[in-house]
């Protein structure tokens, strides 16, 4: 699935060198947050616990070698998360059907109307149009709710970048919602 698939040694030794041995590295928030970004990044939801095993695997990895923990591990993990994205799109090249992503995003609990299904099935059909980077950046910002500064940190480009990529991208999916006439 995606790339650089991990070994269970891998782990086991990762997670042996963890000062919280046996410890999950991602808690129950932070694994949600990688789902959905995944899912929004076109993952299908069979990839998904794939993607969150690499998410953990590249926090074990990182604290094994030594280095230091991310400052905001939840913004970390919702980057790493859109980068597995990227790259699972890269190898794949291909597009899933919109239904499992819809259903890896969508919660029991909160039974949406027939208003609302149209609404994320339009939102979700825009997202596929748009150029990675920019659909990166609109995940990250509004669903991930990470700041501008802090995409912009995580990812290493300048602020301005950002922005300039939110804009056009918001500024795309919304005419893609008028044209369709969902909004």
């Amino acid at each position: 699935m995606l790339r650089g698939g991990a070994r269970r040694d891998q782990v086991s030794h990762a997670a042996g060198t963890d000062d919280r041995t046996g410890d999950d590295p991602l808690d129950a928030d932070q694994e949600r947050r990688v789902r959905a970004v995944l899912a929004l990044g076109g993952v299908p939801q069979s990839d998904l616990p794939d993607g969150v095993q690499q998410v953990r695997l590249r926090l074990l990895e990182r604290t094994a070698s030594g280095q230091e923990a991310p400052r905001d591990v939840s913004a970390w993990v919702a980057v790493v998360a859109s980068h597995l994205a990227m790259d699972w799109h890269r190898a794949e090249r291909r597009r899933e059907r919109l239904g499992e992503r819809l259903a890896a995003l969508h919660e029991p609990a909160h039974p949406s109307g027939e208003e609302t299904s149209l609404l994320s099935l339009a939102v979700a059909q825009g997202l596929d149009e748009l150029p990675a980077v920019q659909r990166q950046v609109l995940v990250l910002r509004f669903f991930a709710d990470l700041p501008v500064r802090g995409i912009a940190e995580e990812l290493g480009i300048p602020e301005g970048t950002v922005k300039s990529r939110l804009h056009t991208a918001v500024r795309a999916l919304r005419d893609r919602l008028h044209e369709n006439e969902v909004v």
